[in-house]
């Protein structure tokens, strides 16, 4: 029997632990291509990267993403998930970027599977969205966003243009993550979201498809596969 309030204690639990992991590290990647550039070089720079992480680079993130839309037919609660994601993952990014907390990349992303694989079987086993979904959204967020800090230190962030990178990057993203929600929206939700059949034909198999991807992900990012 499918119990959500034990479920999200459990899942509460198991982010937040890896969501606080503080370690000593070095800075971050310096980007001395882009020191000398005007601001509005760097912001668009950073705005490319950050969308680009998502589409077409992210299908990890897409997914959850596509997720996300699949609980709900009204805009506006996909667009408060979908906020409290950016919030979260704006909020560990930015500090993983400062090192003020950090995790490595072989912890963070078979969880960041994790989360795809239990948003979409949450898809599956609850009637309807509920309040504290919201939380999990936010708190899956705080993984992602260290994940989004593995990927943008590879490339590196100048010194004298912190801020404007992580903003234009995260712009990026976001306009990524409504792209996806538009499209998601515009093609499945609005135009059948109030069939009777709309779960069994669509919530369902993509949710499944979703969670087996995710499944899949998080054995082979964990070393089991």
């Amino acid at each position: 029997m499918y119990q959500p309030k034990n479920q999200t204690v459990i899942f509460l639990c198991f982010t937040v632990l890896f969501a606080v992991i503080a370690v000593t590290a070095s800075a971050h990647t310096i980007n001395y291509a882009l020191e000398n550039k005007p601001t509005q070089d760097v912001a668009w720079y950073y705005f490319k990267l950050g969308f680009a992480h998502i589409i077409p680079d992210g299908l990890d993130h897409i997914l959850f993403i596509v997720a996300l839309c699949m609980l709900s037919t009204k805009i506006k609660t996909i667009i408060w998930q979908a906020t409290a994601f950016t919030v979260a993952h704006t909020i560990t990014l930015a500090l993983s970027m400062k090192n003020i907390i950090t995790a490595p990349p072989d912890v963070i992303e078979p969880i960041i599977a994790l989360s795809i694989c239990f948003v979409a079987l949450e898809n599956l086993l609850v009637s309807g969205l509920k309040p504290w979904r919201v939380i999990l959204v936010f708190l899956f967020g705080l993984i992602h966003g260290m994940g989004f800090a593995s990927s943008l230190n590879e490339t590196g962030l100048p010194r004298n243009q912190f801020y404007t990178s992580i903003v234009s990057f995260n712009v990026g993203v976001e306009v990524g993550q409504i792209a996806i929600i538009t499209l998601i929206f515009s093609t499945l939700v609005y135009f059948f979201g109030k069939k009777a059949w709309y779960k069994k034909g669509i919530v369902y198999p993509i949710s499944i498809a979703i969670a087996l991807v995710a499944g899949f992900w998080t054995l082979e990012r964990s070393g089991i596969l």
